[in-house]
């Protein structure tokens, strides 16, 4: 059964706001609220991310966090690329400022 889009946005909104309202109020690193905020919004932000891709084609930029996901770079700091997708253009970019300037008369 799929929600309607507008539905599940209102929806969505209302848990950012829960959320929000229980991690401003909250009391201690497990408060039971905050936790159950939490899951609430992540539940609804998947219902929103499913109802705009059944609806429209389209999904968010966002995604859920996991604990899973901790483990995925156990190495050092997640810096924006990885490894596969990461090149190295200092080397190209010295042999572009390098021999091939000519000095100004």
């Amino acid at each position: 059964m799929s929600t309607e889009p507008r539905a599940a946005l209102a929806t969505f909104i209302s848990a950012i706001e829960r959320h929000f309202e229980a991690a401003a109020s909250r009391r201690g690193d497990d408060d039971p609220a905050v936790v159950n905020a939490y899951q609430e919004l992540a539940d609804a932000f998947e219902a929103y991310d499913e109802a705009l891709d059944d609806a429209f084609g389209e999904v968010t930029p966002l995604g859920i966090y996991t604990d899973d996901d901790d483990d995925d770079d156990e190495d050092g700091p997640y810096v924006g690329l990885d490894d596969e997708e990461y090149e190295d253009d200092d080397e190209d970019d010295e042999e572009e400022d390098g021999d091939d300037r000519r000095p100004r008369r």
